[in-house]
């Protein structure tokens, strides 16, 4: 992957860095106000029911199709297209798609630490387990 990101600022193809993405989740840049993560979810792999209370979140699908869960209503989403999550909603994605489920997502703020990689949803989480003892 190729990206230049510093306190100066960052750029990067994001459809390429999507798509080449084999993490579960991976930060790509952290901001003060913001940050982009990409992520990976297998066939019939979801994120889990969340609530971010402080965080509005923005989500772009790169390849596949999702289902997402807000506040008990379903949307699907299909490659190219978005969905945003206001902050203290409910929510999940799931990957509905007969492949892998490549996304990009934008918190603001952040919401996970800087440099984070989780290779896979259960890495993922152990570190939220973790975090919140």
């Amino acid at each position: 992957m190729v990206y230049s990101g510093d306190m100066q600022g960052y750029t990067g193809n994001i459809e390429e860095l999507t798509k080449q993405n084999t993490n579960f989740r991976q930060v790509l840049y952290t901001g003060k106000y913001m940050q982009l993560v990409v992520m990976k979810l297998n066939v019939g792999e979801e994120i889990g029911m969340e609530v971010h209370p402080a965080v509005d979140q923005f989500f772009r699908i790169e390849e596949g199709q999702a289902k997402f869960v807000v506040g008990g209503e379903e949307t699907t989403v299909n490659e190219d297209g978005v969905f945003i999550v206001p902050a203290g909603s409910e929510h999940n994605v799931i990957n509905t798609g007969t492949g892998e489920l490549k996304l990009y997502t934008i918190y603001t703020p952040p919401n996970h630490p800087e440099g984070t990689i989780h290779v896979t949803k259960a890495e993922a989480e152990a570190a939220e387990a973790a975090m919140h003892q």
